[in-house]
């Protein structure tokens, strides 16, 4: 049986903490999808298709990983694609909380044994968050090296 995951978030945009995080959970099981999720009630600073974009720039060494949006509840989307576990990242206490709130909740949605993966970031990206990252940008400020180098120059391209 080929292992299947999720890892998902809005990557809005895709950090070096979360590729960090797909290049780490990704050698850990056969298949790995990064799902871009939509959030109606949220408004993105990119669309869903240049976050996919963006994702699809870097991951393209990866040969298991494939990306994918959705939107709606994770654990759907979770039991809709097969998946056995889905990889949370976390930076610090206060994502702790919130993703300790979340992988409950979805465990009660499960209902069909998908584990929830927590995965320490590196703490050289420890304070860096795709909202942070994007309001740096908008006011000219240098984001190198807090995302992955051909996702910056498509953040410029597309300024």
């Amino acid at each position: 049986m080929k292992r299947k995951m999720l890892y998902v978030g809005s990557f809005d945009p895709i950090t070096n903490g979360h590729l960090d995080l797909i290049n780490r959970s990704a050698k850990l099981c056969d298949r790995l999808i990064v799902g871009v999720a939509e959030n109606p009630a949220k408004k993105g600073r990119y669309s869903v298709e240049d976050r996919l974009h963006m994702l699809d720039l870097v991951i393209s060494h990866l040969d298991n990983v494939e990306t994918d949006s959705f939107t709606g509840l994770l654990a759907d989307y979770a039991k809709r694609r097969g998946v056995e576990a889905v990889v949370r990242g976390l930076r610090a206490t206060m994502d702790f909380e919130y993703e300790l709130q979340m992988a409950h909740m979805n465990a009660r949605l499960y209902r069909s044994g998908i584990e929830t993966l927590f995965l320490m970031t590196d703490p050289a990206y420890s304070f860096v968050s795709s909202g942070l990252v994007s309001e740096v940008f908008l006011f000219g400020g240098n984001v190198e090296g807090l995302v992955p180098d051909p996702v910056l120059a498509y953040m410029k391209k597309i300024r």
